[in-house]
């Protein structure tokens, strides 16, 4: 869990956009930018001696791409990605999300979008920008068509548990799943905890994947 301070760690191959998202992250109270990097490779190493609460990651920079980076980054440490990319449909992203990053980020996205991404994700409770998310993982399922998980492993779950992780799949927040199902937030916060501990699940990015490759949500449902 985070601290009183968000920390975090910005891996971009631009000067200017670290330089500019450090100072507008630098610039609120609670979170603190304690280091960056130009390329995949100084990203690793830097996330692993800095321990980052968020790191915020490009998908594409020299000496090791930003999803090779946030694999080796997410396997080996505690800290949360959030993935930079120009585009709002992006392989690189989605394999990312599979991997466990915990959501993208447009870069030409408005600074108090950042912002709320960087203490969205610090604190765990819901996938960045759901809709849009939900969008690029249906595309990508769709014309791809990734290896489907068994139903099997949805069996593990209580009928009320699938029922959150469909929630969660159609990019509702604990508050708004609280509200459909009328339970209190802290129930629905409990049920979320067992999908993921069932699932070996890392976040709601993974269960939102997870959830469109067992088919309990079609990739082309509205």
């Amino acid at each position: 869990m985070p601290g009183l301070t968000i920390t975090v760690f910005i891996a971009d191959d631009q000067a200017m956009v670290r330089q500019g998202f450090g100072a507008l992250l630098n610039a609120q109270p609670d979170i603190d930018v304690i280091g960056d990097a130009a390329n995949g490779r100084d990203a690793v190493a830097g996330v692993r001696a800095l321990a980052p609460d968020v790191v915020l990651m490009d998908v594409r920079m020299p000496e090791m791409n930003g999803l090779d980076a946030a694999c080796e980054i997410l396997t080996q440490t505690t800290s949360k990605v959030l993935m930079l990319t120009t585009f709002d449909v992006d392989d690189y992203v989605y394999a990312a999300l599979r991997a466990g990053a915990s959501g993208f980020l447009l870069k030409d996205a408005p600074a108090e979008e950042l912002i709320r991404a960087v203490r969205v994700i610090a604190a765990g409770e819901a996938l960045l920008a759901p809709s849009v998310t939900r969008r690029m993982i249906a595309d990508l399922v769709g014309r791809h068509a990734p290896p489907r998980r068994s139903a099997d492993e949805l069996a593990r779950l209580t009928p009320r548990e699938t029922e959150v992780l469909e929630a969660m799949a159609r990019g509702m927040s604990n508050s708004e799943i609280a509200g459909e199902l009328v339970v209190s937030e802290e129930t629905v916060k409990t049920h979320v905890g067992r999908v993921f501990a069932k699932l070996g699940l890392r976040d709601r990015a993974q269960a939102v994947v997870v959830a469109y490759e067992s088919g309990l949500v079609s990739p082309f449902a509205r």
